[in-house]
């Protein structure tokens, strides 16, 4: 990874976070009919961030489901000949919620798409609302977040890498040089 700059360590995550939290429960007026869900997998370690810290603040444990987006991504062929399917766990009933979903980074929208895909195939929440860490820009698709730690307008040559403690041992963001690809022989 050729790491150009670190753009959130651990207590900037930490304060977007908490930022985020208080974004959705004034939006949505409290707690009532709010679930989360992440998607696997960094949202998931996100998404429990934020659920923890809204039941520091509202003392209410909202619901947390994990949803696996693999089977209704676009480019589902190009990704292995053989993907692995990971299970969704939503334990609870979306239909009639005010469902926030919630994610790492938004860039072109198509991750956002098949997961609303996955989301309508379950039921039919009240609304859906998106939280991601950062946006980078770039969207193909017409999907913009409801909830945003952090805009980092990159260019098509850069990468963001949201490393979490849980998964990767460290809470930071990091702008990453795409490295040049070469030409086959």
């Amino acid at each position: 990874m050729n790491v150009k700059a670190q753009i959130m360590d651990a207590d900037k995550m930490r304060r977007a976070l908490v930022r985020i939290a208080h974004e959705i429960l004034e939006r949505n007026k409290g707690t009532e009919n709010l679930v989360l869900v992440g998607i696997r997998r960094r949202g998931v370690p996100l998404a429990k961030r934020l659920q923890r810290i809204i039941e520091e603040i509202e003392g209410v444990k909202l619901p947390l489901g994990v949803l696996d987006i693999t089977l209704y991504r676009d480019d589902l062929t190009t990704l292995s000949p053989h993907p692995v399917i990971h299970s969704t766990e939503i334990p609870f009933n979306i239909t009639g919620k005010k469902v926030v979903l919630v994610d790492d980074v938004l860039f072109t929208g198509r991750t956002v798409r098949a997961a609303l895909d996955a989301l309508m195939d379950l039921g039919r929440p009240r609304s859906i609302q998106l939280a991601v860490l950062i946006d980078r820009g770039h969207r193909e698709l017409p999907i913009r977040a409801d909830y945003v730690g952090k805009n980092v307008p990159t260019s098509l040559k850069e990468e963001i890498a949201v490393q979490v403690k849980e998964i990767d041992g460290v809470d930071q963001v990091l702008i990453c040089a795409v490295p040049e690809r070469t030409a086959g022989p």
